[in-house]
């Protein structure tokens, strides 16, 4: 079904991720993480404005303060039936669009009322994330080396040919020790964890796994698209200091639980869109012209039965 005939929510959410990368492509390469991330923001909301649906932000900005923001428990839609559960993430990967660097995207995601895990009193999740070829063959209780192991076999290729993203931070050096031990390759990313971890699960992108701790709230979008994908995915929350531990046992969250996909989103209706800023994985970033900005974005979403890539041009801000 081409993108003309999905119903609205999809066409309002696509319109406000490029509104976001619009709104903010001023400020990309100007070395203010702030300043591109506030912009994407008030685009976002302004874009959602007139949206034809009713939703609350789940995975949002956090709990609203003097800067505007998509905060947790903001309506969309108003006057309508809340039936939509929002993650947003106006920049996933501040410090790439900041610095001009690929790897920055707009992305929001949307499910059934009810239906999105809240992970907004812990940051961190340990993740695991591949295509179909995953399913009832990874585990996230397995070491990376079985689990890596486990994924060659089922895709049938040598382990020297498995590539595992690894975000490249201090807390996931050993792990990143460990699968570069296996002979696998090594993919590594500074930032820009939601566009990795979905191209895990997106055939032909040159990662097939995805392997360690990362953001909860990009784990939660990140879900959103693997139920379209049909891809495998399970987390557990890992709250790295003391405050952390505290703010998740006072919210009543399981830090021992590990949550399958169905955990994380479940439902039968699911919409997932990526809009590119700067070059990356699953998208162009945007390409600047005399009078517009052509801009790219995959568009997911469980009626159309396949990913879309949709380009588009608006004019300059």
């Amino acid at each position: 079904m081409p993108l003309h005939n999905a119903n609205r929510p999809t066409m309002d959410i696509l319109s406000a991720t490029v509104a976001a990368t619009a709104g903010c492509w001023h400020l990309v390469g100007a070395e203010d993480k702030l300043a591109v991330d506030g912009a994407a923001v008030d685009a976002m909301r302004e874009a959602l404005r007139g949206a034809d649906f009713g939703g609350i932000v789940v995975i949002g900005e956090g709990e609203k303060d003097e800067a505007p923001m998509l905060f947790n428990g903001e309506l969309i839609g108003g006057g309508q039936p809340v039936e939509w559960d929002i993650a947003v993430d106006p920049v996933d990967g501040t410090a790439l669009a900041a610095a001009g660097t690929p790897g920055a995207v707009a992305v929001m995601a949307a499910a059934e009322r009810g239906a999105m895990l809240e992970a907004k009193e812990v940051y961190f999740m340990q993740k695991i994330v591949s295509g179909s070829a995953g399913r009832g063959v990874l585990d996230l209780d397995l070491s990376a080396t079985e689990n890596i192991n486990r994924l060659a076999t089922a895709l049938e290729k040598p382990v020297t040919d498995i590539r595992v993203a690894v975000i490249n931070k201090e807390r996931n050096f050993d792990l990143i020790k460990e699968v570069e031990a296996t002979g696998a390759t090594w993919v590594s990313f500074d930032e820009g964890d939601i566009a990795m971890a979905v191209a895990a699960a997106v055939p032909g992108t040159g990662v097939d796994l995805l392997l360690g701790l990362g953001g909860s709230p990009e784990g939660v979008a990140t879900a959103v698209a693997i139920q379209i994908l049909g891809g495998f995915m399970q987390t557990r929350f890992a709250p790295q200091d003391p405050d952390q531990i505290e703010r998740a046992l006072a919210a009543n969250y399981d830090i021992e639980r590990k949550f399958e996909l169905e955990e994380l989103v479940s439902g039968e209706r699911f919409i997932f869109v990526l809009t590119g800023i700067t070059d990356g994985i699953l998208a162009n970033g945007v390409r600047e012209n005399e009078d517009d900005l052509e801009i790219q974005s995959l568009v997911l979403d469980s009626n159309i039965g396949e990913g879309l890539v949709v380009d588009v041009r608006v004019p300059k801000h």
